[in-house]
């Protein structure tokens, strides 16, 4: 199971990565794995500012429907177009072209602060 070493990631099953003060945001394999097929990616708070753990989105798989979780506080400036029509990119390729949003962070330290893969290693077991 591929989780790259250099992101940071949550127990909720988000990855985010950080170059300066904006922060990209998706879903780790192991969560596309365990959803199944996912059909749509719903995100309504594009131009808001969320705290840290807000529902930010829901992600639709063929059987369920689950929140999706903000790992930083901060406004949300950018929304994955690419999604709308080809949602199955979250389940091909979650750390690349299926990400889901950016987020202009509030707290850039606040990064340091999510897991390392290790980390996020031991939380999921692999």
């Amino acid at each position: 199971m591929s989780i790259p070493a250099n992101l940071k990631y949550t127990k909720d099953h988000e990855w985010v990565s950080l170059e300066g003060d904006v922060a990209t945001v998706g879903i780790t394999h192991f969560a596309q794995k365990e959803l199944g097929d996912i059909v749509y990616v719903e995100v309504e708070t594009l131009d808001q500012t969320l705290d840290k753990d807000e529902v930010f989105g829901t992600v639709e798989a063929v059987k369920t429907v689950s929140d999706l979780f903000l790992p930083l506080a901060g406004e949300i400036i950018e929304f994955n177009d690419a999604l709308e029509s080809a949602p199955e990119t979250v389940n091909s390729d979650p750390y690349g072209a299926g990400w889901m949003i950016k987020i202009k962070v509030a707290d850039v330290a606040d990064y340091d602060t999510l897991l390392s893969s290790e980390a996020y290693k031991e939380l999921i077991g692999a």
